[in-house]
């Protein structure tokens, strides 16, 4: 099982950019993905999820009308499209699979005030 994020950079305020999390070593159409972000003396705190089978997003409420996930099943990719970004959504990005609790290496956001 293997989780690779990246899409991460710098940008300003008010800006997009498209994560997106590669996965291997699964299915991951009937699996469910999550991303979370962290920032230094924080905990992780979750930002979207993607539940398998359905693909029913929901979403933390700091992020609901601004992120969207997705996933392209055949491609074997998940990703959080983030747009209007705000310099409280700096951190780093990753994704986990959540049977087996597995997580990617994670990718750096940084939006510039």
């Amino acid at each position: 099982v293997r989780l690779v994020e990246s899409g991460g950079g710098l940008v300003q305020s008010g800006g997009s950019l498209r994560l997106s999390c590669a996965t291997s070593g699964f299915d991951l159409a009937s699996s469910t993905i999550k991303w979370f972000r962290q920032t230094p003396g924080k905990e992780r705190e979750w930002v979207a999820t993607t539940i398998g089978i359905t693909g029913t997003p929901y979403y933390a409420d700091s992020v609901e009308d601004r992120f969207t996930i997705s996933r392209d099943n055949a491609k074997s990719l998940v990703y959080l499209q983030m747009n209007n970004l705000k310099f409280e959504d700096t951190g780093v990005y990753y994704c986990r699979r959540d049977r087996g609790n597995y997580w990617g290496q994670g990718t750096q956001v940084t939006i510039s005030s």
